[in-house]
Formats: C-alpha cells, sequence, structure tokens
C-alpha cells in the first residue's frame, strides 16, 4: 500500500538495509552496499542529480538532505513559519537551508554557543542557547515547528514548551536510548496548546527527486569534507567526536 501511494519508505514489510541484507523483492542475494565503480538497479529507484550540484556535496542531500526536506514540505512549511532546528549537525545544517529556502524565519536552538556563528552563515535569523535560562524565556510559546535531529538523550518536554498554539514538534533525529522525557509527558502542555509530537522517515524516490530539483534552483548542497577512503578510520573516530562539518564523504577515485 505504501509503495502504491508514493511512500515505499513507509513499506509495511520493512525496509532493505543497503549493507548486509538480504533482497527479498528481487533475487534474495545480500545487498553489499554502494562502494562500485559500477552498480546495476531497477530504474523505479533511480534518480537524476542535476549537472549544476556537485556531486560530492549532493551524496549527502540522499540521506540527510531528504530526511528534513520531508517533513517540511509534509507540515507545509513556508513563509509565515516560525521554525526552529533543534542542534545542528549533518541533519540540522540541512534542516536550515531546506526552511530558509522555503521562506520561513528560522532560529537554531543549541546546548553550544560556539555554533551561533554557523547558524548565522546557513542563514538562520536567530539563535537561541538551550542552557541560557532568559534567552529560552523569550521564545517560550513561539515556535510553529521544532525540527528535532538531536541523537543524543533530551527532555521533549522542554522543547514542547517552545511550540505555540498548534505547533509540531517534528522529530527527525534517532537517539540510541530512544526518546527521553524528564518524566512523565506533561499532558496539559500538550493539549493547551494543540501541540503534536509527529515523526519522519527519509522520503520517497519521488520526493528525492523533488528536493534534488529544489536544490538546484536553490543552490543548494551539503556542507562536506571530501576524504581518501584510507582515512576512513581517522574520519569515523572524528565523527564520534562531532569533528566535521558536516558530513564527510568518500573520494571513489582513492579506493
Amino acid at each position: 500500500m505504501a509503495q502504491k501511494e508514493g511512500l515505499e519508505q513507509y513499506c509495511k514489510e520493512g525496509v532493505i538495509p543497503t549493507y548486509n541484507a538480504l533482497d527479498k523483492f528481487g533475487d534474495g542475494r545480500p545487498t553489499y552496499g554502494g562502494y562500485s565503480n559500477t552498480i546495476v538497479a531497477n530504474e523505479d529507484f533511480t534518480v537524476h542529480i542535476p549537472e549544476k550540484l556537485n556531486l560530492a556535496a549532493a551524496a549527502p542531500l540522499l540521506c540527510a538532505g531528504i530526511t528534513t526536506y520531508s517533513p517540511l514540505k509534509h507540515w507545509k512549511i513556508g513563509k509565515g513559519h516560525k521554525v526552529a532546528v533543534l542542534g545542528l549537525g549533518g541533519l540540522g545544517h540541512m534542516a536550515v537551508k531546506f526552511a530558509v529556502a522555503l521562506g520561513a524565519d528560522v532560529t537554531v536552538l543549541s546546548t553550544s554557543p560556539k555554533k551561533e556563528t554557523d547558524a548565522n552563515r546557513l542563514g538562520a535569523q536567530h539563535f537561541v542557547v538551550t542552557s541560557d535560562a532568559a534567552q529560552v524565556e523569550k521564545v517560550k510559546d513561539s515556535f510553529d515547528c521544532i525540527v528535532d535531529t538531536v541523537a543524543a538523550e533530551h527532555d521533549l518536554n522542554f522543547y514542547l514548551s517552545l511550540l505555540g498554539l498548534n505547533g509540531t514538534l517534528i522529530c527527525v533525529g534517532i537517539p540510541v536510548e530512544g526518546i527521553h522525557l524528564n518524566g512523565p509527558l506533561e499532558a496539559f502542555t500538550l493539549i493547551g496548546g494543540r501541540k503534536s509530537i509527529v515523526g519522519s522517515q527519509c522520503g520517497s524516490i519521488a520526493e528525492i527527486q523533488e528536493m534534488l530539483d529544489f536544490c538546484a534552483e536553490h543552490d543548494i548542497v551539503a556542507d562536506i569534507e571530501l576524504i581518501d577512503i584510507k582515512d576512513i578510520h581517522a574520519a569515523y573516530d572524528r565523527m564520534l567526536k562531532g569533528d566535521v562539518k558536516y558530513r564527510f564523504v568518500i573520494d571513489m577515485a582513492t579506493l
């Protein structure tokens, strides 16, 4: 049903991971990933990358890009909306670029004051340090939407308080320990403002193509660091420390 609706990413039969999975809809053989010079694919699952987009910088659009573009489009974010992006990493920096391009008024919420310079460079109009009570007080009950990109433990009750009437908290980050609440979900905060907590998972092939065309039109790509394959272990260690702005991309010519 999901595929018939153009939403194959939500297929009830599950997904086929890129690595070490069995292709249950094809020949049943294992999937071996994409580190290849050539690959054969069903044309229904291919997209065209516009020529004006740098291929290396466009690569993360197929993951971090579509993961943030899809919910912004689904919840019809655009001019007149006040959008907050929680976390400024691989997902967050793309959410900022897309929300700005869609015409929203964008605020970055972060625990790190050091990220304000980057937030401004990416186009965000405002920046709030979430550990600063005075800054937080100014934005309570104000946002139409918060795009939550954080993969670490954090308290959703706190961020629900920043949403205005009919506000939506969109979870796209995946905390290892699951979604966290500092105590029970504060029911009145939720129902008192008719607020919503929702989730979103990447996007369909058609939506990926739409996103790529949107990126070409608005000159949007991911911020990347291009690395040689020999540096993959060092890059992985740096990624764990958050030492990357904002995605590593392997130069396939170095394989």
